[in-house]
């Protein structure tokens, strides 16, 4: 622990932080209000992102990421478990490899406790400032992931409290269905302004609305 460099990423200073999509401008009919909107579209910008890896054969591990997080870890392919501590959510990636999200400001508290609690082969990492995430709700986001992606978004193959790793209009996002109505993209900062448009541009015939 001693020999690890770490350090707060989103610290308070006068250095202005920018979203992977400050620079997007919508280029599609939006509605002014979000009363009839099919999709409404809403970045949840600075959100803390942290990867982690570690073995499921460990209960040590297993154990300390739940008490870290307030959440169970998702041991199965699409697991997500969501609402612990810090408005946290942690997703299944690979069978070593998870996603950690919290609130913005969070996530060096979040990645020091489980650095403090954990012990033995782990790893976690800040990629906060590499990924943005993108909040469709409304009654026709399934309408819209259907003309973005090849997965299957029917309810009975996604239910609320899953999420994956696919292929997105060309490129890559995870999906994550949070509510009935209410999904979240997990996209690349590269990808960022690429996918919002997208989406946006797929979502224009069910009435869009781009939420601040």
């Amino acid at each position: 622990m001693s020999d690890l460099a770490i350090f707060d990423v989103n610290p308070a200073a006068r250095i202005k932080s920018e979203s992977p999509l400050s620079m997007s401008r919508a280029t599609v009919s939006t509605l002014r209000l979000p009363q009839g909107a099919g999709v409404v579209i809403r970045e949840r910008a600075f959100l803390g992102h942290l990867v982690l890896r570690g073995r499921v054969s460990d209960s040590a591990f297993v154990a300390g990421v739940e008490e870290t997080l307030g959440l169970s870890l998702p041991l199965k392919a699409g697991g997500l478990s969501i609402g612990g501590k810090d408005e946290a959510s942690i997703q299944w990636v690979s069978p070593d490899e998870w996603l950690i999200i919290v609130a913005s400001g969070r996530e060096f508290e979040t990645e020091t406790r489980l650095r403090a609690c954990l012990a033995g082969h782990f790893a976690v990492m800040n990629v906060s400032g590499g990924q943005t995430v993108l909040e469709l709700a409304g009654p026709a986001v399934r309408e819209v992931l259907m003309k973005c992606t090849p997965y299957d978004v029917h309810p009975r193959n996604f239910p609320v409290g899953k999420g994956v790793s696919a292929v997105f209009a060309k490129s890559n996002a995870i999906i994550r269905r949070v509510a009935d109505e209410r999904w979240e993209l997990v996209v690349r900062r590269s990808f960022a302004d690429y996918l919002y448009r997208w989406v946006l541009d797929a979502s224009e015939e069910f009435g869009v609305y781009v939420a601040e």
